[in-house]
């Protein structure tokens, strides 16, 4: 008899002191030309905040960046991370409209969730976003997409319930 995996478990969180560190949340140092912040909040279900999340996020890098950040939840489930806004990526023959790869944990997900986070002012590469045309309804299309600000964009992520972000099966 040949024995299967084991599930996935929730043991910690352990966010606190095993995998935030100062850097962390800064994948363009301050100062570096074009950078953004991207600025957002983690809620539940019942958008109560998520005080213990980590949110990471992935782009194709450009100069002056290393591509990654990763950034724990205050307690009022906010987070920041300094970052360039990326360029469109080739990818299978097909052009993707500039994003960023998230990944959330928090509590009570056995699992991290994916989704990505796009741009308001890349209209027509956005339409033209493999990804975002499989998603046929609007209002879930909308929570992919960020909120401009004066030094960014905000992104919340809702977890579940009305207005639940979209999230990957990866």
């Amino acid at each position: 008899m040949r024995a299967g995996r084991s599930p996935s478990q929730t043991i910690g969180p352990f966010f606190g002191f095993a995998l935030p560190w100062a850097d962390g949340p800064f994948a363009a140092p301050v100062g570096t030309a074009g950078a953004i912040w991207l600025r957002g909040q983690l809620v539940d279900g019942n958008g109560e905040p998520v005080p213990d999340g980590l949110i990471e996020t992935w782009q194709a890098s450009r100069a002056g960046g290393r591509g990654f950040a990763r950034c724990p939840t205050d307690g009022d489930g906010r987070y920041a991370i300094h970052t360039i806004k990326p360029e469109a990526v080739v990818a299978e023959g097909a052009t993707h409209a500039p994003h960023l790869a998230v990944s959330v944990f928090a509590r009570g997900l056995l699992r991290r969730v994916v989704t990505r986070i796009y741009f308001p002012d890349e209209e027509a590469a956005n339409r033209a976003d493999p990804v975002l045309a499989s998603i046929h309804d609007p209002a879930a299309r909308a929570t992919l997409l960020a909120a401009r600000e004066v030094d960014g964009y905000r992104f919340d992520i809702r977890l579940q319930g009305d207005g639940e972000t979209v999230f990957f099966d990866v």
